[in-house]
């Protein structure tokens, strides 16, 4: 086994995972509709697994229909395992000897919590440092993905391994992650023609919550609200902008305004012109690749909307990327550093400068 002073630390990168092929939509659909941390379904928790198989028999051909529209599947572990590589890489740069390596577990599908236990406990590892790739904190996402993490950790197969694991929970105002942010906004707002910018009307959508969650003090708006003001700054762009929450399911209240409800209001006040910003997804999947692009440019057009773009995800962004490993680093720097504002100039700062994102009117 490596010796523990030697080994690196292990940056564990949580995500909510999707169906990789059509084969594996009900099985995920099993799994997201049996948490009951999000989800409660009727008749208490002892039927919920039952329940939850109903539903994705329900609703997989409709769910199989959709990333068959995109591909056959989803590409966000493709993407997560990419950025992983990417992060790792950008983590152990200049070093003599790796001291990082960066794993991954999904919430719904695999690599599992276990998995991802099971890789770091092989490697010799015992430091880890979990890292939510969902900027703003919800205990419907980075919370669940924490629960089952602690549920794993405390399974007597790794009593032996004495983890030791901290966290980065959120970074909704992180000012290298809301850099690389307007970076993608900036760059979808200049391919728009120049003629046509002041009448288009940014649009941020949000993956959207039950009301419930609010209500009960989730901070998931806040957080949402931070990262489009922090976004609207850096920018100061002449347009119009509204937000909106997309992914409503089921019979519960959700957060709005729905975004396929804010196109059709926009379009009925005569707006013609939109760019649609991603604003709670750090890379592209089913939300952004059927609902974003097909669903909603549809429903767009349709309600006379003639000019409907959005703004790419960050996916391997070298901005989020380095926004990344500047939040791992300030987490594991001395306490004085890890209270560091942004300013640039305390000991967590990193080779990364604020970028001039040079937007055009």
């Amino acid at each position: 086994m490596t010796d523990p002073a030697a080994a690196p630390t292990a940056i564990l990168l949580f995500n909510l995972g999707g169906p990789d092929d059509l084969a594996a939509v009900e099985p995920f659909l099993v799994n997201l509709f049996s948490d009951r941390e999000i989800i409660e379904l009727p008749f208490g928790a002892a039927l919920q697994p039952v329940i939850a198989r109903v539903i994705a028999k329900l609703r997989g051909p409709s769910v199989r229909r959709n990333y068959a529209r995109i591909g056959g599947g989803s590409p966000q572990l493709r993407i997560t395992n990419q950025q992983a590589a990417a992060l790792e890489e950008r983590l152990n740069a200049g070093a003599a000897a790796p001291r990082y390596r960066v794993f991954v577990a999904m919430r719904y599908t695999r690599p599992s919590c276990d998995d991802a236990l099971a890789a770091i406990a092989s490697a010799g590892i015992r430091r880890i440092v979990t890292l939510t790739l969902f900027p703003h904190y919800s205990k419907a996402t980075t919370g669940s993905s924490r629960r089952a993490f602690d549920r794993a950790l405390a399974s007597p197969a790794w009593q032996p391994f004495g983890f030791e694991v901290t966290h980065v929970d959120r970074y909704a105002a992180d000012p290298r992650y809301l850099d690389a942010m307007a970076d993608m906004v900036a760059r979808g707002w200049n391919a728009i023609p120049f003629a046509r910018r002041r009448q288009t009307v940014l649009l941020f959508s949000a993956h959207g919550l039950p009301q419930k969650f609010i209500d009960e003090g989730d901070p998931y708006v806040q957080d949402i609200e931070a990262t489009r003001r922090g976004i609207l700054e850096r920018l100061n762009l002449p347009a119009r902008n509204v937000l909106a929450y997309q992914s409503r399911t089921g019979p519960v209240k959700w957060i709005g305004p729905g975004t396929e409800q804010m196109l059709e209001q926009l379009a009925h006040e005569g707006v013609t012109d939109v760019l649609i910003v991603p604003l709670s997804f750090v890379s592209d999947h089913i939300e952004t690749l059927y609902e974003v692009d097909l669903l909603f440019a549809e429903a767009a057009r349709a309600a006379g909307i003639v000019h409907y773009r959005r703004t790419e995800a960050l996916n391997t962004s070298p901005l989020f990327i380095g926004a990344l490993a500047g939040l791992v680093t300030a987490h594991l720097a001395p306490a004085p550093a890890r209270a560091c504002t942004g300013c640039g100039s305390c000991a967590c700062a990193t080779e990364d400068v604020p970028l001039a994102l040079g937007v055009g009117a």
